[in-house]
Protein backbone atom coordinates (compact mmCIF):
# COMPACT_ATOMS: atom_id res chain seq x y z
CA UNK A 1 0.00 0.00 0.00
CA UNK A 2 2.65 2.42 0.50
CA UNK A 3 3.73 1.92 -3.39
CA UNK A 4 0.72 4.10 -3.85
CA UNK A 5 1.16 6.84 -1.64
CA UNK A 6 3.03 8.92 -3.59
CA UNK A 7 -0.41 9.32 -6.46
CA UNK A 8 -1.69 11.09 -3.64
CA UNK A 9 0.67 13.99 -3.96
CA UNK A 10 0.53 13.88 -7.63
CA UNK A 11 -3.28 13.72 -7.81
CA UNK A 12 -3.74 16.88 -5.83
CA UNK A 13 -0.88 18.64 -7.82
CA UNK A 14 -2.29 17.66 -11.15
CA UNK A 15 -6.15 19.00 -9.74
CA UNK A 16 -4.15 22.04 -8.75
CA UNK A 17 -2.59 22.76 -12.08
CA UNK A 18 -5.63 21.95 -13.74
CA UNK A 19 -8.17 24.18 -11.01
CA UNK A 20 -5.66 27.47 -11.84
CA UNK A 21 -5.87 26.79 -15.55
CA UNK A 22 -9.61 27.03 -15.70
CA UNK A 23 -9.54 29.53 -13.14
CA UNK A 24 -11.18 32.16 -15.30
CA UNK A 25 -13.66 29.68 -17.11
CA UNK A 26 -17.13 30.84 -15.82
CA UNK A 27 -18.56 27.10 -14.28
CA UNK A 28 -20.44 27.12 -10.59
CA UNK A 29 -17.76 24.63 -8.96
CA UNK A 30 -15.68 25.58 -5.93
CA UNK A 31 -12.35 27.03 -6.90
CA UNK A 32 -9.33 26.48 -4.80
CA UNK A 33 -7.40 29.17 -3.54
CA UNK A 34 -4.33 28.75 -1.18
CA UNK A 35 -2.30 26.35 0.90
CA UNK A 36 -4.70 23.18 0.52
CA UNK A 37 -8.00 22.28 -0.29
CA UNK A 38 -10.98 20.94 2.50
CA UNK A 39 -13.01 18.63 0.54
CA UNK A 40 -16.70 19.75 0.40
CA UNK A 41 -20.54 18.75 -0.72
CA UNK A 42 -22.75 21.10 -2.64
CA UNK A 43 -26.01 20.56 -2.34
CA UNK A 44 -29.62 21.76 -3.73
CA UNK A 45 -33.24 21.41 -1.63
CA UNK A 46 -36.51 22.95 -2.77
CA UNK A 47 -35.80 25.47 -0.33
CA UNK A 48 -32.55 26.02 0.02
CA UNK A 49 -28.17 25.80 -1.31
CA UNK A 50 -25.95 24.00 1.02
CA UNK A 51 -22.33 23.30 1.26
CA UNK A 52 -20.62 21.32 3.62
CA UNK A 53 -16.52 21.65 4.38
CA UNK A 54 -14.47 18.81 5.83
CA UNK A 55 -12.15 21.58 7.81
CA UNK A 56 -10.94 19.66 11.01
CA UNK A 57 -8.23 21.00 13.05
CA UNK A 58 -9.32 24.76 12.56
CA UNK A 59 -10.74 26.97 15.30
CA UNK A 60 -13.98 28.41 14.13
CA UNK A 61 -12.90 32.20 14.87
CA UNK A 62 -10.17 31.18 11.63
CA UNK A 63 -13.28 30.45 9.41
CA UNK A 64 -14.62 33.23 7.19
CA UNK A 65 -18.04 32.99 5.51
CA UNK A 66 -19.34 35.52 3.27
CA UNK A 67 -22.19 35.54 0.05
CA UNK A 68 -21.55 38.19 -1.95
CA UNK A 69 -22.66 39.02 -5.91
CA UNK A 70 -24.22 35.19 -6.06
CA UNK A 71 -20.83 33.41 -4.58
CA UNK A 72 -20.29 32.05 -1.65
CA UNK A 73 -16.84 31.70 -0.27
CA UNK A 74 -14.97 29.96 2.34
CA UNK A 75 -11.76 31.18 3.80
CA UNK A 76 -9.68 29.85 6.98
CA UNK A 77 -6.41 28.65 7.68
CA UNK A 78 -5.20 25.32 9.95
CA UNK A 79 -2.44 26.36 12.27
CA UNK A 80 0.72 23.66 12.34
CA UNK A 81 0.99 22.10 15.59
CA UNK A 82 4.07 23.27 17.96
CA UNK A 83 6.79 20.88 16.85
CA UNK A 84 9.36 19.25 19.69
CA UNK A 85 12.54 19.45 18.86
CA UNK A 86 13.23 15.66 19.61
CA UNK A 87 10.26 14.50 17.66
CA UNK A 88 11.38 12.66 14.24
CA UNK A 89 8.85 12.48 11.26
CA UNK A 90 8.29 9.30 9.47
CA UNK A 91 5.46 10.31 7.57
CA UNK A 92 3.95 13.67 7.38
CA UNK A 93 0.68 13.86 5.67
CA UNK A 94 -1.53 16.31 7.16
CA UNK A 95 -1.69 19.70 5.20
CA UNK A 96 -1.50 23.27 7.20
CA UNK A 97 -2.15 27.07 5.59
CA UNK A 98 -4.40 29.05 4.05
CA UNK A 99 -7.68 28.22 1.94
CA UNK A 100 -10.18 29.98 0.35
CA UNK A 101 -12.93 28.26 -1.60
CA UNK A 102 -15.52 30.39 -3.79
CA UNK A 103 -18.63 28.86 -5.99
CA UNK A 104 -20.93 30.74 -8.18
CA UNK A 105 -24.44 29.62 -6.48
CA UNK A 106 -27.32 28.62 -9.35
CA UNK A 107 -29.86 30.94 -7.79
CA UNK A 108 -30.25 33.86 -5.81
CA UNK A 109 -30.26 33.42 -2.02
CA UNK A 110 -31.18 35.44 1.05
CA UNK A 111 -28.31 36.59 2.24
CA UNK A 112 -29.79 37.57 5.62
CA UNK A 113 -31.12 34.47 6.48
CA UNK A 114 -27.31 32.36 5.53
CA UNK A 115 -25.84 30.39 8.77
CA UNK A 116 -23.31 28.73 9.15
CA UNK A 117 -22.22 25.92 11.55
CA UNK A 118 -18.83 23.95 12.54
CA UNK A 119 -19.58 20.91 14.72
CA UNK A 120 -17.28 17.84 14.77
CA UNK A 121 -14.99 19.01 11.68
CA UNK A 122 -17.61 19.97 9.60
CA UNK A 123 -18.33 23.58 8.36
CA UNK A 124 -22.53 23.82 7.02
CA UNK A 125 -23.34 26.66 4.84
CA UNK A 126 -27.51 27.16 4.64
CA UNK A 127 -28.49 29.32 2.10
CA UNK A 128 -32.15 30.15 1.83
CA UNK A 129 -33.21 30.62 -1.70
CA UNK A 130 -34.38 33.75 -2.32
CA UNK A 131 -38.23 34.13 -2.87
CA UNK A 132 -37.63 34.68 -6.38
CA UNK A 133 -35.73 31.53 -6.99
CA UNK A 134 -38.37 29.28 -5.05
CA UNK A 135 -40.72 29.51 -8.25
CA UNK A 136 -44.84 29.69 -7.56
CA UNK A 137 -46.64 26.69 -8.84
CA UNK A 138 -49.72 27.69 -10.70
CA UNK A 139 -52.91 25.42 -10.00
CA UNK A 140 -54.34 24.24 -13.80
CA UNK A 141 -57.90 24.60 -13.28
CA UNK A 142 -60.56 22.24 -15.28
CA UNK A 143 -63.59 23.12 -17.42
Amino acid sequence: MSALAPWGSFKRDIERMFDRMTADWDVPEFKPMGDWMPSLDFAETKDAYSAKLEIAGIEPKDIHVSVENGVLTVKGEKRQEKEEKDERYYRSERSYGSFARSIRLPGPVDTEKVTAAFKNGVLTVTMPKAAAAKGTQIPVKGE
